[in-house]
């Protein structure tokens, strides 16, 4: 087993581990304890959470200022991806115009971090978040990894990675549906066969202007602008994605009437402008968590 710890102090903005992994953004980690998703208003915990991605499988828990790992692997570059720690936070919040509502959320959760998560499993869970509350949509992505996805051996324990494309592509869809996918299931097997039989992937979007990546996106089935903002967000690293979700067309009706457009992406460039632009995925989630809780 390798061991290590990370100080939070040098962490630019600082770091908050619960917030990070259990604020509807990523369903990679999972809790040591069972205990995910249990409080919305998540924040400040010292539980252990673990993630399998490449064979490899990380332990993390922060406490007394330490981000601490255990792990079949050295595993610091690997939080420091996964987590963005090497993210200035202090400078993505200051490039933040002021307003009340995001200014609220940024103190609320100082020290959340968007995530940068795998394609894949990013791409299925936001596939698998329509009409969705997020313990839902965990427990689908769980559910997939344990039926479908490689066993490794760790510290005495079982885990079990996310499937990859070729697995799910060959997976019956009767199969999925009986995992509770529902209407998901088809969409779930036809982007893995896409993404297995290398017809469309992850390249074919990366490094795309930002709206053409949106666009780019919506060649696998099931993904619309708002699936697609998610995992541009959250996997590829478009930071100024907006995820239209229920939450936030809230914020927007309450407290941002003037960007609503009528159109998911007239209100989408709208809400960009008024959280800033480059880092308005930051704003997003921010303001998406807070109200959650």
């Amino acid at each position: 087993m390798e061991t290590g710890s990370i100080p939070v102090e040098d962490l630019p903005g600082g770091f908050d581990l619960q917030s990070t992994v259990e604020s509807g953004q990523s369903y990679l980690w999972r809790r040591e304890d069972g205990r995910m998703y249990e409080t919305t208003h998540a924040y400040g915990g010292s539980a252990w959470y673990y993630a399998v991605t490449d064979g490899e499988v990380v332990r993390a828990r922060q406490r007394d200022g330490l981000l601490e790992w255990e792990s079949t692997t050295d595993a610091e570059s690997l939080l420091v991806s996964l987590l963005r720690l090497d993210d200035d936070l202090d400078a993505i919040l200051d490039a933040t115009p002021e307003d009340s509502l995001v200014e609220t959320a940024y103190d609320e959760y100082r020290g959340m971090r968007i995530v940068r998560d795998p394609f894949f499993p990013c791409l299925v869970s936001f596939i698998c978040s329509a009409q969705m509350r997020v313990r839902r949509i965990y427990d689908m992505q769980t559910a997939l990894a344990r039926r479908f996805g490689e066993s490794v051996e760790f510290d005495g324990k079982t885990y079990h990675e996310f499937p990859t494309p070729t697995q799910l592509a060959a997976a019956d869809e009767s199969d999925l549906r009986a995992l509770k996918l529902g209407y998901r299931a088809p969409y779930v097997r036809k982007s893995a066969e896409l993404l297995a039989s290398g017809e469309v992937t992850a390249e074919d979007v990366r490094g795309l202007p930002y709206e053409g990546a949106r666009d780019a996106m919506q060649a696998f089935v099931g993904v619309g602008d708002k699936v697609a903002d998610c995992v541009l967000l959250f996997a590829l690293g478009y930071l100024e994605a907006v995820p239209l979700d229920t939450w936030i067309q809230s914020a927007i009706e309450e407290h941002y009437p003037h960007c609503d457009r009528g159109s998911y992406r007239d209100t989408s460039r709208a809400i960009r402008e008024q959280f800033g632009g480059e880092y308005a995925g930051y704003a997003q989630t921010y303001v998406f968590h807070y109200l959650r809780s």
